[in-house]
């Protein structure tokens, strides 16, 4: 059976480190799409607009459909803030598994400022954080390398009903893994999916 694994979480909730942890359990043919790799390449300078948002989200959900079709199982590593984008592709994949990678914003925050493999924008909540204090101050704020930050700027819709939920501040990304490893491949004369 193919399947397509879709993680998604606030940034620095640790969606990338237990795809990474999750790829090396796996014993089967796997593509990831991490998004900051997939929306380099889509939109070579980002700005980060609901507009350019919504066709990168879009894309990656039609490119792990076509992947699944073909036969790839897939890990897709995205925020995906929008439960519209999420419910999109579970529409587009028979074997969608979501995965909420849930974890306190004050944790990510601090995750996020120490990451040094960040792609697109480092530190961006730290970053956001000033441009909101200037603007509620009344300061004028130049264009910033950040847009709208999730669960700064841009509330994150938390999925309703998830085949997994990861709770990072108390889960290792290894015990994550292993988790959604068993999701797939449960115990024999289990189905797979929500446990």
């Amino acid at each position: 059976m193919t399947w397509v694994v879709w993680l998604t979480g606030l940034p620095g909730s640790g969606k990338t480190v237990i795809a990474r942890e999750l790829m090396e359990l796996l014993c089967v043919p796997v593509e990831m799409l991490r998004l900051d790799e997939f929306r380099k390449k889509l939109v070579p300078d980002p700005q980060y607009t609901e507009q350019e948002r919504d066709l990168v989200y879009n894309a990656v959900g039609v490119m792990a459909s076509l992947l699944a079709s073909h036969g790839v199982n897939v890990v897709v590593d995205a925020t995906a803030h929008r439960k519209k984008w999420r419910d999109r592709a579970r529409e587009q994949i028979s074997s969608f598994y979501e995965v909420y990678v849930k974890c306190p914003l004050e944790v990510c925050m601090k995750r996020e400022s120490e990451r040094k493999d960040n792609l697109i924008v480092s530190d961006i909540y730290r970053k956001a954080l000033e441009r909101k204090r200037k603007l509620e101050k009344g300061t004028p704020v130049q264009k910033s390398d950040v847009g709208d930050v999730i669960g700064v700027d841009v509330m994150y819709e938390e999925p309703e009903h998830p085949e997994l939920v990861i709770e990072t501040n108390i889960t290792t990304p290894e015990e994550g893994a292993r988790m959604i490893y068993a999701m797939l491949y449960p115990p024999a004369g289990e189905p797979p999916g929500r446990h």
